[in-house]
């Protein structure tokens, strides 16, 4: 008990007729697994973690009467693997995840006196997995020999029962199973569909599987230009059937669609179209199937011009562009693969904001047709992504039920890659960065003479006087600056007259007739 063994030890005595072995890590039961334990009659194995069960785990034991699994992680038992176990009386399986019985999962539990399948997950079983029961097969043979057959308890509630067609004739031998085969509860629960929830085997009374039948109350629709369109078809099948609709070979998207049961055995499907458009006609194919088969039947869907005539309000058709009714459409943001679009209504239609929808048609330039795009109001916004790169498109904005007019669209090209866009992005950091260090450079200069230590003219005193000459004579020979004029023009304004010491000297005064040097402004730095 809640020892930490992984697997069946192999050193279990010859003559031990009884193993329990519970709250352990058991994870699978191997071939062989109690090959050297022949006189085993016992076997508890509960509340482990056994998922697999492999078909010659149970080799070699003849004697066993008593298997009980229960808890365990088992999704499917090979029944054939109690053709070794002849004399099992008692199998216990409660709390597994089964989820199927076999038609011939009991035939090889010939003296079987307790079956506990409860609190799987059966939901769907034939009668037949106990009709090919020995126990049950000799209980129907002579009325005579009924008493002298044991009795047989059999436990299989608290299961997610799915009462339709194909419990049939599980329900009926329920119903009606009596000695020696007793039900350990025998108020056995539907849990779907909705309409049987809750209910008991023997309130319901379940009819035959029937393949789906599908039709149509009008398989030709015309409409005008922009009103709202249903189609419907019914479904008759059992059981529920699953329903989808295709458009020229295409799935359509499900929130256009919807199915609910009008019936038992009946299904309605609908599928909205809003606003229809000369490009939504065509024909629309609703298709049911089931475990039987499958049914179709296609609704033709014709556009045409507007009606001029007067409909219901919840119906408005399509309506010709009054002068109030223009929007301004520009685009605010473009990437390489979409775009960000503004539309700002005239005064007519902003009047109303809350109550003004928007239609949005995109596509390539060149493309006839355009997906459309329903905008609620409020909304004056709207971001299309996922377009192709190097691409001409068109995008255009109006108010609902109207056509765009002359100026409502907005025609742009898509970026080739991202590389574009990266490299021009470097491109004006680079020249941000040049900028700005081209207008630092004078200031910078400018600090550094205003603000130099006297300390260096002592390591340079004699510098001073030949840089001088030498500025002089550049200044009298060219009135072009380079760069190599720098220092000369720096160190002129350190250096002082020789035996100075004092403070700063003033400025001399120009003397008449002596060549002035040209002025240089801070270009000529460079």
């Amino acid at each position: 008990m809640s020892a930490l063994l992984r697997q069946i030890p192999a050193n279990i005595p010859q003559d031990m007729r009884k193993i329990r072995i519970e709250n352990s890590h058991l994870t699978e039961l191997p071939r062989g697994s109690f090959e050297n334990v022949s006189a085993l009659e016992y076997l508890w194995l509960n509340f482990n973690n056994i998922t697999v069960m492999h078909i010659k785990s149970l080799e070699y034991l003849p004697a066993l009467k008593e298997l009980r699994l229960q808890g365990n992680k088992l999704r499917s038992v090979p029944w054939t693997a109690f053709q070794d176990t002849p004399a099992l009386k008692i199998l216990d399986l409660k709390h597994n995840r089964l989820d199927v019985l076999p038609e011939h999962a009991l035939r090889y539990l010939p003296n079987l006196t307790y079956l506990d399948l409860s609190s799987n997950q059966l939901t769907v079983i034939s009668r037949d997995v106990f009709y090919n029961w020995p126990v049950y097969q000799r209980s129907q043979r002579v009325e005579g020999q009924i008493e002298a057959i044991s009795n047989a308890v059999l436990a299989l509630h608290d299961n997610p029962w799915i009462c339709d067609c194909r419990l049939r004739g599980f329900v009926q031998f329920i119903k009606s199973v009596g000695p020696p085969i007793i039900l350990m509860n025998s108020y056995l629960t539907c849990l779907s569909p909705k309409l049987r929830a809750g209910k008991f085997f023997h309130e319901v009374e379940l009819n035959s599987c029937m393949k789906p039948l599908t039709s149509a109350l009008d398989t030709n629709l015309t409409v005008p230009v922009g009103l709202n369109i249903t189609l419907t078809c019914f479904v008759q099948a059992s059981p529920s059937p699953a329903v989808w609709w295709t458009y020229t070979l295409k799935l359509l998207r499900a929130f256009n669609v919807s199915t609910e049961a009008i019936s038992e055995e009946t299904v309605r499907s609908e599928l909205l179209i809003p606003a229809a458009r000369p490009a939504d006609a065509g024909n629309y194919t609703c298709t049911a199937a089931n475990f039987l088969g499958n049914s179709s039947v296609s609704i033709s869907l014709q556009v045409g011009a507007p009606w001029a005539s007067t409909i219901s309000p919840d119906h408005l058709p399509i309506a010709p562009a009054e002068p109030g009714a223009h929007v301004e459409v520009r685009i605010a943001k473009q990437t390489v693969y979409g775009i960000t679009l503004e539309w700002f209504a005239a005064a007519a239609v902003a009047a109303e904001p809350g109550e003004t929808w928007y239609t949005l048609l995109v596509g390539r330039y060149d493309a006839a047709q355009k997906d459309a795009i329903y905008i609620g109001p409020g909304v004056n916004t709207y971001s299309v992504t996922d377009l192709l790169p190097a691409t001409k498109y068109e995008v255009c904005v109006a108010v609902r039920n109207q056509a765009p007019r002359k100026g409502q669209c907005v025609v742009f090209v898509t970026g080739s890659d991202v590389s574009q866009l990266e490299q021009r992005e470097k491109l004006i950091h680079i020249i941000v960065i040049v900028c700005a260090m081209v207008l630092a450079v004078p200031a910078g200069m400018y600090a550094c003479t205003a603000e130099a230590r006297p300390g260096c003219l002592a390591r340079c005193p004699g510098a001073c006087p030949r840089r001088r000459r030498e500025g002089q004579a550049q200044a009298a020979g060219s009135k072009e600056s380079t760069l190599d004029s720098l220092p000369a023009g720096s160190e002129d304004g350190l250096c002082r007259p020789e035996g100075g010491r004092g403070g700063r000297q003033p400025p001399a005064r120009d003397e008449p007739g002596k060549a002035r040097p040209p002025h240089r402004n801070s270009a000529d730095l460079y």
